[in-house]
């Protein structure tokens, strides 16, 4: 087994700058103190699963980050002028580094845990590449092996829409990439999809500790 890393891509935690689409139709104290529970929960999937790089955004707000989650980890700016130039890049510099394997993931997924984590990794084993879906039509997780990495794979997708997944699996087709599948995971970005993560709890669905307790003080 080579050596690993988790990207993980967030935002700093500004009120009313975080899961915007939820802003519109939820109190945004409320919506802050869930963005952050989300990549709380994250971080602690995340342990000991890969060494975590935190890709943060916008550029300029590395303070506050580390005012938020201390300075044990190493945050970098995201760099590039859409999400799959700044996802790219992302991978580009981990595999400049002493790096074998490595999964990107957000922080918008309350069901991801650190087994599909180290599910991914598993699928790196017999895959030169690993897709997590998302219920939007878009992807909460891509990895790659560092001999199999491309940057093609980003390039012509229409991001933030319904297509990006078959885009992007059409992409790895034409350069002979045949990724493994994660199991369906449910991004949580609108009222709707909130609402149903709120079902699912109540039906004993299986979110992070934080993000449950955030959940919870909103329903009762």
């Amino acid at each position: 087994m080579g050596n690993r890393a988790v990207i993980i891509f967030l935002r700093a935690p500004e009120k009313g700058h975080v899961k915007t689409r939820l802003s519109r139709s939820l109190n945004h104290d409320f919506v802050l103190d869930l963005y952050k529970s989300f990549a709380e929960d994250t971080l602690a999937a995340v342990k000991n699963q890969g060494e975590p790089h935190l890709y943060f955004w916008p550029p300029h707000k590395k303070t506050m980050l580390c005012g938020w989650l201390g300075d044990e980890y190493c945050f970098l700016p995201q760099k590039g002028d859409n999400l799959g130039q700044k996802m790219a890049n992302a991978f580009k510099d981990v595999f400049l580094k002493d790096i074998d394997q490595a999964l990107l993931i957000g922080t918008d997924i309350p069901q991801l845990d650190s087994g599909i984590i180290s599910l991914g990794f598993q699928i790196l084993e017999t895959k030169p590449a690993v897709v997590g879906p998302s219920s939007d039509g878009g992807y909460y997780l891509m990895g790659f092996n560092k001999k199999d990495f491309s940057e093609i794979i980003f390039q012509n997708i229409h991001w933030s829409t319904p297509t990006v997944l078959d885009q992007t699996l059409t992409s790895m087709k034409q350069i002979s990439i045949e990724p493994g599948l994660l199991p369906l995971l449910t991004d949580i970005d609108t009222l709707s999809d909130f609402e149903r993560i709120i079902k699912d709890i109540k039906q004993g669905g299986i979110v992070g500790p934080k993000t449950r307790q955030v959940l919870l003080s909103h329903v009762n």
